[in-house]
């Protein structure tokens, strides 16, 4: 897998100059693209694109092997998941081997099937819950396998909501006026600018419901909890990243592109001066520095697919590209010499008056994770069709927690 990565990254890198080369041609010859050259050009975006999803879908997959091989041979002194024993010389734990082994019995057959221990089901109960939960391992890697698919929620600022209904963070909302240069004995005037507030988070509800053929699980028994995990995952996973991006706060997070006086209010904007459908340098050079320099160390941009394609095109008054491509392995590409998220989820309209881009600290946006994540079998609703349905449910919030610490950008009106 090492190979193709290799390979496929020194094909964009070949592509990336061979687009550099048709806009220089045009320049030294002091003209914009021509038609036939446009459509090349963007045909090569799109390229550098799909090549760098496909890069990155690989050294995705190239994780989940090293963790899923990590996984089978469980560290001493820690019960196998699989319920197959431990290490040599390694103690086991009895409950966790029939736990995860009724568990795989479960996702495999359904209640019919179980030759492990089944007990009444109870939640204030961890030792009745006949061993239908799934296991720790399993629900760590739903876990990990989000915040791997998900930018937002890997770079931001996660916190456990596991005893409220939601969470109370005090926020400053404004600081103290400056004081007053005075005599030895003075005090200065009394201040009333200082402002304290809070910000609550909500965790909402949030499921995917899957159906699997029961012939597949009965034949795949060993990779089951595989399938699950990775389809459950996904949709999980693509659903938190359009609400951290997009979502209105109504039962759901509180978007970087929605303006909002509780997130990123609309004062944290920068506007193309001239152009209703396209990206401005200037207008992207002015975001940077709206930016205090203690947040734009860590900064990343946030843009789609599109955006980065016209982008791309776009010069500073030095005459040089605004955009760089990422050479180096896991380097991203870098806008203004800035790293580029990007994201199927942000916007990518270009009419007039629409964001386009974005960029912000990203442990500035906070997330209210509760309870964690949970897998329900649904074993008779799909009999007919042969298949079984899995839920997987989770609640979460998020929003922005500092207005400073974002900015967007947005065509002209």
């Amino acid at each position: 897998m090492h190979k193709q990565i290799r390979e496929k990254r020194e094909q964009r890198a070949k592509i990336y100059e061979q687009a550099k080369a048709l806009l220089g041609k045009a320049e030294i010859e002091k003209r914009s693209l021509m038609a036939d050259e446009q459509k090349s050009y963007d045909k090569m975006i799109a390229d550098m694109g799909t090549l760098k999803t496909d890069i990155e879908n690989l050294e995705r997959a190239e994780q989940i092997e090293s963790e899923l091989r990590s996984s089978a041979g469980p560290a001493a002194g820690r019960p196998d998941p699989d319920g197959a024993g431990s290490r040599a010389g390694a103690p086991t734990d009895p409950k966790s081997e029939i736990r995860a082994a009724g568990f795989r019995e479960f996702l495999a057959g359904g209640m019919a099937t179980l030759t492990s221990e089944q007990r009444a089901l109870q939640v204030s109960d961890q030792s009745a819950a006949g061993y239908l939960v799934a296991p720790e391992q399993f629900q760590t890697e739903l876990i990990k396998f989000l915040n791997n698919a998900v930018f937002v929620r890997g770079m931001g600022t996660v916190i456990p909501v596991t005893s409220a209904q939601s969470l109370g963070v005090a926020s400053l909302d404004a600081d103290p006026a400056d004081p007053d240069w005075t005599s030895e004995l003075g005090t200065g005037g009394e201040d009333s600018a200082m402002k304290v507030g809070k910000r609550k988070f909500v965790p909402h509800p949030l499921a995917k419901r899957i159906k699997v053929s029961r012939t597949l699980l009965q034949l795949t028994a060993g990779g089951a909890e595989t399938l699950v995990r990775d389809r459950l995952g996904y949709k999980m996973a693509t659903t938190e990243e359009n609400a951290f991006l997009n979502g209105d706060g109504v039962n759901k997070p509180l978007g970087i592109f929605v303006a909002s006086s509780d997130g990123v209010p609309a004062s944290r904007d920068t506007v193309n001066a001239t152009s209703s459908t396209a990206p401005e340098a200037d207008a992207l050079i002015a975001a940077k520095y709206a930016l205090k320099g203690g947040y734009r160390g860590n900064a990343i941009w946030v843009l789609h697919r599109d955006a980065i394609g016209k982008v791309a095109q776009l010069k500073g008054s030095d005459g040089q590209y605004l955009w760089r491509m990422g050479m180096a392995l896991n380097e991203p590409d870098r806008l203004l010499n800035l790293p580029i998220m990007e994201s199927e989820y942000a916007p990518n309209a270009f009419t007039a008056g629409t964001y386009y881009a974005a960029l912000y600290g990203p442990k500035f946006y906070w997330i209210a994770d509760a309870f964690g994540m949970s897998v329900q079998r649904l074993d008779e609703l799909y009999a007919e069709a042969n298949q079984v349905g899995f839920i997987s449910r989770s609640q979460v919030d998020g929003q922005p927690v500092l207005a400073e610490a974002f900015v967007r950008v947005k065509t002209k009106p």
